[in-house]
């Protein structure tokens, strides 16, 4: 008990110096002007952000605070110094407890701007999944690994197959409720934070319209657009979407890495950075393929599996195997029954 009220309070910790930084991004940068001074003046908050996940010692709270904070509130913030991106919308600028909220969630309020816009074919088949099914299915896979050691009596690949599918089941469920949530307390409606990525058709559509929108859409906003930016005046468009596009998977790798050393706690060894960097580079060959050749792409009942086959598959090879020679998934296991364990002794429970 001790010990999780311990872990209770250190997060609590963690939070509250979020909470305070945030404030004096709000009410003294914001009166500076954007540019250098901005960038200056919130360098202690990037340097802060970076180091706060490393306190939390638990897979889950270290790994979400750092993708929330570490990553997303920090890309947001250097967009805030030049008067870009969600922060620097009147509506955020005008209401402290609207600019925390964005800057501290995975969440963006839907608009007639430059969110990504899911164009799926029609002839598509869509799953009945709701948030609360894959919630259901999300904890029929825990409860399944409470009853049994997967990693003892199941097939290595299995196992790797049912790892993509709590990662993505994990992810979807907190960033669904954070919207949700806030959505709620807003009273404003929220762009989806996924949009049914199994049932993406190729790569292009997989990262760029299905894949954890909120990513794409900071990714695509600090790092690709200037990138395509610089880069077109000195090599032209078509090679500097190309660079621009791999800039956006390697940053995305080397963010992966940091989050992966908040979670494992063990030194980088590049596999992850090497994951997103092949799915840079297949991208582009994808892309290529369809504006230089015309290729329209297969019919979706082979091109949906080809999609998900290729993205499994390499992530068995150098997603997984860090976290599962960490025992990263033991970890989260004994994490979930701790909490369990802490919130029957609250309530009583026997």
């Amino acid at each position: 008990m001790e010990e999780e009220e311990g872990l209770i309070i250190a997060f609590i910790k963690v939070w509250l110096k979020v909470l305070i930084s945030l404030i004096y991004a709000y009410f003294i940068v914001s009166k500076l002007p954007k540019g250098k001074f901005r960038v200056f003046s919130l360098l202690p908050i990037f340097s802060l952000f970076t180091i706060l996940p490393y306190s939390l010692s638990t897979p889950t709270t270290a790994g979400l605070t750092g993708f929330f904070i570490t990553w997303l509130a920090n890309f947001k913030l250097v967009l805030f110094c030049f008067d870009l991106g969600p922060l620097s919308q009147d509506l955020i600028k005008n209401s402290l407890f609207y600019f925390i909220l964005i800057s501290s969630f995975p969440i963006k309020i839907k608009q007639n701007g430059n969110y990504p816009i899911t164009h799926t074919q029609k002839n598509n088949p869509k799953l009945p999944l709701n948030l609360w099914s894959k919630l259901l299915i999300y904890i029929l896979l825990v409860f399944g690994a409470f009853l049994c050691n997967y990693n003892q009596v199941l097939n290595q690949n299995i196992l790797l197959g049912i790892y993509c599918c709590v990662v993505y089941l994990n992810l979807e469920i907190v960033m669904g409720f954070c919207n949700k949530l806030v959505g709620s307390i807003l009273g404003m409606e929220l762009c989806p934070p996924f949009d049914e990525p199994y049932l993406s058709t190729s790569l292009q559509d997989f990262w760029g319209r299905r894949w954890n929108l909120m990513v794409s859409d900071v990714l695509r906003h600090t790092i690709y657009f200037p990138t395509r930016a610089y880069w077109e005046i000195h090599i032209g468009k078509k090679w500097a979407q190309i660079v621009a596009t791999l800039g956006a998977f390697i940053v995305s790798g080397l963010m992966h890495e940091l989050l992966f050393f908040y979670i494992t706690r063990a030194s980088p060894t590049w596999e992850v950075t090497c994951f997103f960097l092949l799915h840079g580079v297949s991208l582009v060959v994808e892309i290529g393929l369809k504006t230089e050749l015309g290729f329209g792409g297969l019919h979706w009942a082979l091109a949906g599996p080809l999609t998900i086959g290729f993205v499994m598959a390499t992530g068995f090879w150098l997603f997984f195997p860090q976290l599962v020679r960490t025992k990263v998934d033991v970890r989260s296991l004994e994490e979930i029954k701790a909490v369990s364990s802490f919130i029957k002794g609250v309530l009583g429970i026997n």
